[in-house]
């Protein structure tokens, strides 16, 4: 038996991910960081290479080319794994070249709210 709301919780990541969406999409930098645990333990892995702690992640933000960042989802999936995680998966095909690509996002809510522990970004091409 399952002591809290799968639904409800599956509904807040889905929130959580469209937000991050719209930031991703504007370029919106300052929101795109503050997505992630602002600290040592947040990963997002990318094809080639990974980022490792906040630090990290914040530089590749303020510094990445940001052109082509339109696109479509093709399909998102929220699976809840417990009251404080979940996961977000997306795939997606970018407005502009039509490269494909699929990213996974690992949530965890702590006291900061639900902040995004572990990403992993691919791109074909």
């Amino acid at each position: 038996m399952v002591g809290y709301d799968s639904e409800a919780v599956a509904q807040q990541i889905r929130a959580e991910f469209d937000r991050y969406e719209a930031a991703l999409v504007g370029n919106d930098v300052a929101a795109l960081i503050g997505f992630f645990r602002p600290d040592a333990q947040a990963i997002r892995m990318m094809t080639g290479s990974g980022l490792y702690g906040i630090e990290e992640i914040a530089n590749f933000r303020k510094t990445r080319d940001a052109t082509d960042m339109a696109r479509d989802l093709l399909r998102v999936e929220i699976r809840v794994l417990a009251a404080d995680i979940a996961v977000a998966t997306a795939e997606y095909r970018r407005t502009g070249s039509g490269l494909n690509g699929a990213q996974t996002q690992v949530w965890q809510r702590g006291p900061e709210g639900w902040k995004i522990a572990c990403a992993h970004v691919s791109l074909e091409g």
